[in-house]
């Protein structure tokens, strides 16, 4: 054996700790994922769904963000997603899940950096995501891939449809 090769019992350890990726593609999402890509968020522990996450919403997104969001799919089966666009100036991913036994493959940093690598091309300098306070599991995943939590910043929101008006009741 060469010296700093490996030896072959040691690979075969590390590849059964850490089942491989081998046979998963990664493409773009299309509208005609949607009713899976739906189920695997509805799955998957940490992601919620909303008004937003309906299937006119979705085509909206994607018209508006074309070729940045993917799925990984493997033997016809869609065991990860992820919804990716910008304003512009930042990047946000959105939704990213992979199906529980296909974690710890590199499928979710698969996906992650074929956004990132999209969103540099678009001149985007900087990513944002939103992640629930009390999902420690995603909050380990973002933090191992260099992600750092913003606790200077705290996020505001205000429903549309509620009919809320700027400044109402205050004089000038």
């Amino acid at each position: 054996m060469k010296s700093g090769q490996k030896h072959p019992d040691t690979l075969k350890q590390k590849r059964s700790y850490f089942p491989s990726d081998e046979g998963t593609i990664v493409r773009s999402l299309r509208m005609a994922d949607y009713d899976r890509v739906v189920a695997l968020w509805r799955r998957s522990k940490g992601v919620g769904l909303n008004e937003s996450d309906t299937r006119r919403a979705m085509a909206m997104y994607l018209r508006r963000n074309p070729r940045l969001s993917f799925v990984a799919e493997k033997e016809g089966q869609i065991i990860g997603a992820v919804l990716c666009g910008h304003d512009g100036r930042r990047g946000y991913l959105h939704h990213l899940a992979v199906s529980r036994q296909h974690r710890r493959c590199g499928i979710g940093r698969r996906l992650v950096e074929t956004c990132l690598a999209k969103l540099r091309r678009a001149g985007i300098p900087k990513c944002n995501i939103f992640i629930f306070a009390d999902n420690t599991e995603g909050m380990k995943f973002w933090a191992h891939g260099g992600w750092r939590l913003r606790t200077e910043l705290r996020l505001m929101q205000i429903r549309l449809a509620d009919n809320h008006r700027v400044g109402r009741g205050r004089l000038c």
